[in-house]
C-alpha cells in the first residue's frame, strides 16, 4: 500500500516497465537533468509520474524530429 508522501511519484524501475525504456535510458535522462529526482528510498529514485509523461512526450517528438540528446538537452533544460 501506497502511503500519501508517495502519491504521483513513480520508481526507476515503474517507469522501465510502465514505458518500456531501458534502467540505463532513466538513469541517463536523470543525469541530463531531464527527469529530477524528488525523493530516494534507499537506492530507489522517485520521480513525479507527470512530469515523466510530459518530459517523455517531448524527449520523443524531439527526437522523431532528428534532434540529438545534446539539442534536446538545451531545449528542456536550458
Amino acid at each position: 500500500m501506497m502511503n500519501q508522501s508517495m502519491k504521483g511519484l513513480i520508481s526507476s524501475q515503474e517507469i522501465v516497465s510502465k514505458f518500456g525504456i531501458p534502467y540505463s535510458t532513466v538513469t541517463h535522462y536523470t543525469n541530463l537533468g531531464f527527469f529530477a529526482v524528488v525523493k530516494r528510498k534507499g537506492n530507489r529514485r522517485f520521480y513525479y509520474e507527470g512530469e515523466v509523461v510530459s518530459q517523455l512526450d517531448k524527449i520523443t517528438r524531439l527526437k522523431d524530429a532528428g534532434y540529438p540528446l545534446r539539442l534536446i538537452r538545451k531545449k528542456l533544460v536550458g
